[in-house]
């Protein structure tokens, strides 16, 4: 897939991410947006690596999913980093 591809993948895989993690993200939706575009880049490259699939390949469902995966690992991530203490 194009990096376009990957970008749109990451808005979807972000707006799913956020729905499965609830919560309140201290960033709001245009990190959550933003985290979600980096998730689908992390699972897309996890995908490659674990299934021997280029991460340049057609669009699948077993990518998206990795990409999604990704993006709730992430906003995960950034709300266990972002936490106040206390």
């Amino acid at each position: 897939m194009s990096i376009l591809s990957w970008i749109l993948f990451g808005l979807i895989a972000g707006a799913i991410a956020k729905a499965l993690h609830p919560g309140k993200d201290p960033g709001g939706w245009i990190v959550t947006i933003l985290i979600g575009i980096a998730g689908a880049f992390v699972g897309g490259w996890l995908n490659g690596l674990l299934t021997d699939t280029p991460i340049n390949s057609n669009w699948s469902l077993r990518g998206f999913l990795f990409a999604v995966v990704g993006a709730i690992v992430l906003l995960w991530i950034y709300g266990m980093a972002t936490r106040k203490r206390g």
